[in-house]
């Protein structure tokens, strides 16, 4: 069985820093992709931000230039770095990552940004 333990999340200043990781544990023999996605009250789950085994990155635009993912592939961990944050980046961030070729989901953690 495979789980995704995510922590970090919590209330923060707009213009604060806030970093979340996500632990992948179990039976894992391959970890493609590792990323975050988020979802806003009454929105749509949106990607944030992922990395593949070999490092390659994408970020959504309105994260660009503020947030920042990277991963250790001997833990099996995958991290978000997210500055300067605004109070549109309130929402519940979850893990996403692909192992064993099939997608697994965390939890889920609030970030909450207040004006």
């Amino acid at each position: 069985q495979v789980q995704l333990a995510e922590s970090g999340g919590g209330l923060v200043q707009a213009g604060g820093s806030l970093r979340l990781s996500c632990a992948a544990s179990g039976s894992i023999f391959s970890i493609n992709v590792m990323g975050w996605y988020r979802q806003a009250p009454g929105k749509q789950r949106e990607l944030v931000a992922h990395i593949t085994s070999e490092g390659y990155i994408n970020y959504s635009d309105s994260v660009k230039g503020r947030f920042t993912v990277s991963r250790d592939n001997a833990k099996n961990t995958v991290w978000l770095q997210m500055n300067s944050l605004k109070t549109e980046d309130t929402a519940v961030y979850y893990c996403r990552s692909v192992i064993n070729v099939r997608e697994y989901w965390g939890q889920g953690t609030q970030v909450t940004v207040s004006s």
